[in-house]
Order: C-alpha cells, then structure tokens, then sequence
C-alpha cells in the first residue's frame, strides 16, 4: 500500500500548504480509537488509520488537507460544503471524529493552537443583528422547512419512547410534557419567546385552554404561524407577534421558550432571564428547553470558531448549564424547580429531518436551492445528529420558578 506522502509525490505538484498539511493530518489521526478511517485520495492510493470497523472518506480535493490542518473542524465543514470530500455514511464518520477529538488535542496541542488561533467574536446582539441572524435562517423559506419537518413543524428536539413511532407523535409528546411542566390550565396567560411556526402555540392554546402569545423575529415563521393558528380556529387565545423579547412588556402567568436561548448568544444570557424575571407574575413558572454543550467544555467552545455560527446560524452560543444557571443568578430572581434531560432524542430527530431533507432533494432544487446549500445542510444536520450520538451535545427542559 502507498503511503499519502508516496502519492502526493507521483502526482501533479501541489500546493506547498497541502504538503505541508499532509504530515499534520497524518500524526493527527495517529492512535484514532473506535473505528478505522480509510481514506482514498484523488489518484486512488488509501491511508488507513485506527482500527476496528472501517469508515471510508473519499478525498476529492487535496485542497481538504490544508483547509483542514489550518481551520480544524470549520474547515473540515467547508470543504464538504465546496465538495473537496465526501463519505458513503457521514453520521458515522463525524461520530468517529468527535469520539476522538480531545484525545486528539490532548496528543497534538501545537496542532490545536493553530487551530484555535481565530478566536469566536461573540459580539454582541442589539435589536437589529438579532433580525438579521434569525432572518438569516428561518426566512429561507417556509417550504423548505415543510419539506423537512413533521407535519406540527415543530423545528427541536422531539421526545420519541418507540423506536416505531412517528416523529410527530414524538413532537407532540415533547410538546404536551412542556405545557405539564408548566401546569397549564383554562385562563393561564402564557408567553412563548421564539414561538417558530406556532406548534407550541396551538397545543397549548387547544389542548390546554391558555392563552397564549407568541413571539418570533422571522417575518414567514409569523406569517405561516398565524395562518395555522387561524385554520386552527384559535384566533381568540392565540396571538403571534413579531417582536424581540427585550421590549415586549406584558404579565404572564407562565412562559416557555424551546430551544430560542442558543440563538442570543452569551452577551444576552443575563438579559434574557431578567426578561422573565420581569415577565413573570409572583408564583409563575417557566420551561425553557436547549441545547447545551457539557459544563468542561464551555470554556473552549465559548472562545473557539464553530461551524454551524458561521454557516447555518448566524450568533448562535450553544449554552452549557453552568453557564445559564451562574446567568440566572446573577440577573434575576429566579430558581431551578425541575430539570429533564431530552437528548438521547435528539439524534433519531436529526436523522428523520436528514432522512426527509435528502429524499426529497428534488423538491429542493425546485425551491432554488443549489448543490452548495444542499451539501451545507446535510453536513449540518449529520454533525448535529452525530453530536448527540456522542453526547458531545445535551439537551433538556429546566422548569424555572418565580
């Protein structure tokens, strides 16, 4: 078998960076645990590295290895989306990847300070950069998220118990188990900060007799909200209002907000829950379900570039749950009363919307979507699927008390 160096050396001269590259990446992958990666370069010539069941990567473009030695897992993200690889199952190889990765900085820390050398912004997000970040993903169109979601378009993680079940049956277990933890019932005044496409809405509003208002910034996600809302023949408990929750001014016995918190960014942690300190009556109760990232990675993740804040989610911070909670106290009046983890369903989620997204592509490019976007949503939702395969991810509903 050739080694990558050997190839590299009998074809076409490359570019001195990926030369150079080539070596980092090699020593990187070195001691790899859990499965073998094999990978085959543009002249057919494959590298195997670990050991266990095999992961096969197809390097189209030696362009992959310099972009990935100097940005690490951005670049590893950017040079799928301009088709520089590709893998016949890319949940799993990104599985491989992350089960590795801090055993991986742990071998090589001059590799990840290279990496790590541009650090995340985390700039903070007045009024306007909040429209523009949420316009920037949820109003790409709302037949794009239709073909993808369950019919209670419902864009969080569900809660599935039956690997049989249907994905809306579990969006509306996760649904329903919000408005219990927040004990509601016929009068109560609720407010959903982030409100999507009005799942959340029309069960609590239907199901459970609240009145309910909903917040979004997404300009479709209010206009497809309310028309759901008025097919639902709820427009006199449910009210869909495009505004930031930072000046809304109202008093509400309970508040939910499902997976909103990561897209406020750090800065905004305080500001949010001084928001519903401010929003609650005395005795009220809020569940704010999200997705968290573990307490001993924070720090790292916090300052370090991320793939998904700068392709798919602009702003984005996933939050850990030290970080939320040392927020609260600080800003606020509130208590934790309950914590749930959900995660574990997360990945079965991420893999339908995957499943539904790649087998209706043609509908897809019909929308006016090209191959670019195609391939940044499926690298975005197979990593995302793969992080909480791994648990590098978490997610969970905090019950909060007033």
């Amino acid at each position: 078998m050739s080694t990558a160096g050997d190839a590299l050396a009998r074809g076409a001269p490359r570019p001195l960076l990926a030369r150079v590259a080539l070596p980092l990446l090699e020593r990187a992958f070195q001691g790899l645990e859990g499965g073998t990666l094999e990978a085959t370069l543009p002249d057919g010539s494959v590298r195997r590295f670990g050991s266990g069941p095999v992961v096969r990567l197809d390097v189209l473009d030696l362009r992959l290895l310099s972009r990935v030695a100097t940005h690490g897992s951005v670049g590893l993200g950017e040079a799928y989306q301009e088709g520089w690889w590709r893998s016949e199952d890319l949940v799993r190889l990104l599985e491989l990847l992350l089960a590795n990765a801090e055993r991986g900085r742990e071998r090589h820390p001059r590799l990840t300070r290279l990496v790590q050398a541009r650090p995340r912004s985390n700039r903070q997000q007045g009024l306007r950069a909040a429209r523009r970040n949420i316009a920037a993903h949820y109003d790409l169109g709302n037949e794009l998220f239709e073909l993808m979601l369950d019919p209670t378009m419902t864009y969080s993680c569900a809660l599935f118990e039956h690997a049989d079940e249907s994905l809306e049956e579990a969006q509306l277990r996760k649904l329903r188990r919000v408005c219990e933890k927040l004990g509601l019932g016929p009068g109560h005044r609720v407010l959903e900060i982030g409100c999507g496409w009005g799942s959340f809405a029309l069960v609590a509003a239907g199901e459970f007799g609240a009145h309910v208002t909903g917040l979004t910034l997404s300009a479709e996600q209010a206009r497809l909200a309310r028309a759901r809302v008025a097919a639902a023949g709820l427009d006199d408990r449910v009210r869909i209002l495009e505004e930031d929750y930072r000046v809304h001014d109202g008093s509400y016995h309970r508040v939910a907000s499902i997976e909103m918190i990561e897209a406020i960014g750090e800065k905004q942690f305080p500001v949010f829950f001084a928001a519903l300190d401010r929003l609650l009556v005395p005795g009220g109760r809020a569940c704010v379900q999200t997705i968290l990232v573990p307490d001993e990675r924070w720090p790292r993740y916090r300052a370090t570039p991320d793939w998904i804040e700068r392709h798919v989610f602009p702003g984005c911070l996933i939050p850990s749950l030290a970080a939320l909670t040392s927020a609260m106290s600080r800003s606020s009046r509130l208590t934790v009363a309950g914590l749930e983890e959900i995660g574990p369903s997360y990945a079965e989620t991420l893999r339908r919307w995957r499943s539904s997204f790649l087998g209706r592509l043609g509908e897809v490019r019909r929308l006016g979507y090209d191959d670019r976007f195609v391939r940044t949503w499926d690298f975005y939702l197979a990593v995302c699927e793969a992080g909480f395969r791994t648990r590098w991810l978490r997610d969970a509903q905090v019950v909060l008390t007033r």
